[in-house]
């Protein structure tokens, strides 16, 4: 296929042109659907001039089916860009970047989306796809437990979760405790939707992220958070995130000698608690509830999901550790993360 895809570059470059525009249009049209005409058109960076004929083009096909309500895929228009997506990575030479990109991090599997979640938010709802077919060829055939963390990646991931023979069967658990966010970016909340989504079971842990040291001592000996803690330690799937750490800091509404360490000893990325320099050495630890990096080792399973070109050093930096073996990034990181040295 490689080589039919480069004769084609030299011979009809329009074709790729072309394929690539209405790859991108069939993409956005099935992670927002229904989808209005002129929210499209500002999405995928087109004039609606442009948009009409491509639409029209991909209705004639049979693979757009427009409405009053908008515009969504049909069973032949999801069919045919399941099948597309293989070719595009061919096309954007993505297959070649995951390759090196899992040599660069040492990690077992590495999963690129085309785009920038920085530049096209709707990116990240692709990479939630992603992860959910990545989670259910790894799933047991029964005595699933999944832990999640929070964050905006992994609420994608449980926007894009649909029921299976196996999902139903798991036992979905948060990660950690909450951050006193907003509530739909709480572990809590993604492990319930992704528990009702998967249409399996959960059990939710109601206790804050950080604690003091007296508060964490009387917490977890209290039988129903320790319950909950045991079951989290026995997951046999993690899917978690990975923050910048200022960011993570900041929601985690840190003192401020807190920030000026971590400002100070130059930490750029974040994830169950622990803070990361660009060496990949833990410069700062917060005592949280929930999954430690330690539990990470027992765990078959771990997977981590982060994009955007602005989360390439954090992710760099946190796979440096070395916990998670799988990755499902986009594009805008990938290509940051490999252009440095």
């Amino acid at each position: 296929m490689r080589q039919l895809i480069e004769l084609q570059k030299k011979l009809v470059p329009d074709l790729i042109d072309v394929l690539s525009i209405r790859y991108r249009v069939l993409r956005f049209i099935r992670v927002m659907e229904p989808v209005g005409r002129r929210t499209l058109a500002s999405s995928v960076e087109m004039s609606e001039r442009t948009l009409r004929s491509e639409v029209t083009f991909l209705k004639e096909q049979c693979l757009v089916d427009i409405k009053s309500s908008g515009m969504t895929l049909t069973d032949e228009g999801n069919g045919i860009l399941l099948q597309l997506e293989e070719v595009m990575k061919e096309v954007f030479d993505i297959r070649t970047m995951e390759q090196q990109l899992k040599e660069k991090l040492g990690i077992n599997e590495v999963h690129i989306l085309p785009g920038d979640t920085d530049e096209h938010p709707w990116v990240k709802k692709e990479m939630g796809r992603t992860a959910v077919s990545v989670m259910k060829k790894k799933l047991l055939k029964n005595s699933n437990i999944i832990a999640v963390t929070g964050g905006t990646s992994i609420a994608a991931v449980a926007e894009m979760m649909v029921p299976d023979g196996v999902t139903n069967e798991a036992l979905f658990l948060p990660a950690r405790g909450g951050l006193g966010e907003q509530v739909e970016n709480q572990a809590n909340t993604i492990c319930a939707m992704m528990a009702r989504k998967a249409m399996g079971n959960y059990r939710l842990l109601h206790v804050p992220d950080e604690l003091s040291k007296e508060t964490y001592q009387s917490l977890v000996e209290e039988p129903s958070v320790k319950e909950v803690l045991e079951l989290i330690r026995s997951a046999t799937m993690v899917i978690h995130a990975v923050g910048e750490a200022q960011t993570m800091a900041q929601r985690r509404n840190s003192s401020p000698e807190v920030m000026e360490r971590l400002k100070k000893e130059a930490a750029v990325a974040e994830a169950f608690g622990y803070y990361f320099n660009q060496s990949g050495d833990i410069i700062h630890k917060v005592l949280t509830i929930g999954l430690q990096l330690e539990d990470l080792e027992k765990i078959p399973h771990v997977i981590a999901v982060s994009g955007g070109s602005s989360k390439a050093g954090a992710i760099q930096a946190y796979m440096k550790h070395g916990p998670s073996q799988v990755l499902v990034t986009d594009e805008g990181a990938a290509l940051r993360i490999l252009e440095e040295n």
